[in-house]
């Protein structure tokens, strides 16, 4: 078995989320010191036009009024499935 495959470290690319394999990376920009690797071109020249837009941690988004309601149905039921009859 090859050790050097198994230890291989995979990179998220900051602009889609996908998981990038660097030597396989189409893309690589090293911003303040910090080197990125991009699943595609064209992720690697969003990010280079607006490096901030995908590094600042973006707020929390609001869960909808569905999401809400099977939370508190998922934590009032305990988890259990619900029946018909």
């Amino acid at each position: 078995m090859n050790s050097s495959a198994s230890t291989t470290k995979a990179f998220i690319d900051p602009v889609c989320g996908m998981a990038v394999d660097p030597g396989k990376a189409a893309g690589v920009a090293t911003i303040q010191g910090e080197t990125y690797y991009f699943c595609a071109e064209a992720c690697r020249k969003s990010f280079e036009n607006d490096p901030q837009k995908y590094l600042e941690p973006q707020p929390a988004r609001r869960k909808s009024l569905w999401c809400r309601y099977m939370e508190r149905l998922q934590k009032a039921t305990g988890g259990k499935p619900m029946k018909c009859h």
